[in-house]
């Protein structure tokens, strides 16, 4: 993906472009919803990324799951298409993007749970009464959404 949105980049610069892409809400059996401590911002926000060519969003979402979490989901369920001015992300380089976010919730999940590359500094689990400080305002609008009454 890096190579398709780098080469937009360099036709537009940092102005704002529609970036679609999937995150993934992944619970454990104590209903703990997963968190990735993104390595750019520093903010807890939901396992999940853009959509490379070809890709269709749950093929993001698995790809997206396995990069950064180590984790497998048996099933992805679809739960809803989030888009809107509150979906706008300007990235500390300054590029703007307003997303479009397919949330999948991930069932049967598998694996070890293990922070791969650069793009994370932590994975956690956190309880829906106690969410983590600094969090993505992405992440916040979805839990809110989903998670607000439990």
């Amino acid at each position: 993906m890096a190579g398709y949105i780098e080469q937009i980049r360099e036709q537009i610069g940092n102005s704002p472009i529609i970036l679609v892409g999937s995150a993934i809400i992944v619970m454990n059996d104590k209903k703990e919803i997963l968190f990735q401590q993104r390595s750019d911002t520093e903010e807890w926000g939901l396992p999940g990324g853009s959509m490379e060519t070809g890709e269709s969003l749950e093929e993001t979402a698995e790809r997206e799951l396995i990069e950064e979490t180590g984790l497998k989901a048996k099933k992805l369920k679809l739960m809803d298409i989030l888009s809107g001015k509150e979906l706008y992300f300007k990235h500390p380089n300054g590029d703007e993007v307003y997303n479009v976010i397919c949330v999948y919730m991930a069932e049967g999940i598998s694996g070890e749970l293990e922070k791969n590359g650069s793009e994370s500094l932590n994975l956690k689990y956190f309880s829906t009464k106690e969410l983590p400080p600094h969090m993505d305002q992405r992440a916040k609008l979805i839990i809110d959404k989903y998670f607000n009454e439990i």
